[in-house]
């Protein structure tokens, strides 16, 4: 089954430049059976020349979307030319893809239809900072509230999703930081979410797009976005 899975990754970059070349080629060297795509959200940098120059397959966004419209659009490519499975992997080089393969087995494993890459199982790679430990905390706390579910890592961008999940991703996607709601809005639909311990590296280069000014902001409109989701159920 997994051998026969047809599976993308989907890689948004905006300003990456620095990483986004070392990206490309190892996922190309370490995981051969997946197909990719760098989504570039119209980066000011020199992101779109190295990606022409290199021939790596991409879409070049004609407005920056953020992050959210960015992984969005990997949904929509990933809909529109029939995969199975679709994971995202950051360009900044914190994602290793050699756990890919993991991903995959347990989601045939368990019929899952998420999984989510965590660092938080086995405390091994980069931890982050310990701001944004606190906050991943905070959401843990507020999902296993609202759905009863324990999520370890919920900001984890490293997530494979499957067919239903494509689906309705590429259909409705949140637009800023939209790990932990996206997460939610699986749950309350009764789609089963699990997690694989994953070790992360440091960014490679590159500048972060969430910052600690903006670490208040970011907690008070995902918390509210995620609170609206479990309204609307």
């Amino acid at each position: 089954m997994i051998d026969n899975m047809k599976k993308l990754i989907i890689i948004p970059a905006y300003n990456e430049s620095a990483n986004i070349k070392d990206t490309v080629e190892n996922i190309i060297k370490t995981v051969p059976d997946f197909d990719y795509v760098v989504i570039n959200d119209q980066s000011k940098d020199n992101t779109l020349e190295i990606l022409q120059k290199n021939h790596f397959n991409y879409v070049s966004l004609p407005v920056n979307l953020g992050i959210g419209g960015a992984v969005q659009t990997g949904y929509k490519y990933a809909l529109e030319n029939g995969y199975d499975a679709a994971v995202q992997v950051d360009a900044d080089g914190q994602h290793d893809v050699s756990y890919l393969n993991d991903l995959v087995k347990k989601m045939e494993n368990e019929q899952a239809d998420m999984v989510i890459g965590s660092r938080f199982i086995t405390n091994e790679g980069f931890q982050s900072t310990f701001m944004r430990r606190v906050g991943i905390n905070y959401f843990t706390r507020m999902i296993k509230h609202l759905t009863g579910h324990t999520i370890t890592d919920p900001t984890s961008g490293f997530r494979l999703a499957d067919k239903k999940v494509i689906q309705l991703f590429a259909k409705s996607y949140p637009r800023d930081y939209p790990e932990p709601e996206s997460i939610v809005f699986l749950l309350l639909k009764n789609l089963k979410v699990v997690e694989v311990p994953v070790k992360m590296k440091e960014r490679q280069g590159g500048v972060s797009s969430i910052r600690m000014w903006s670490s208040a902001y970011y907690m008070i409109k995902v918390s509210l976005a995620i609170l609206i989701e479990s309204i609307r159920k």
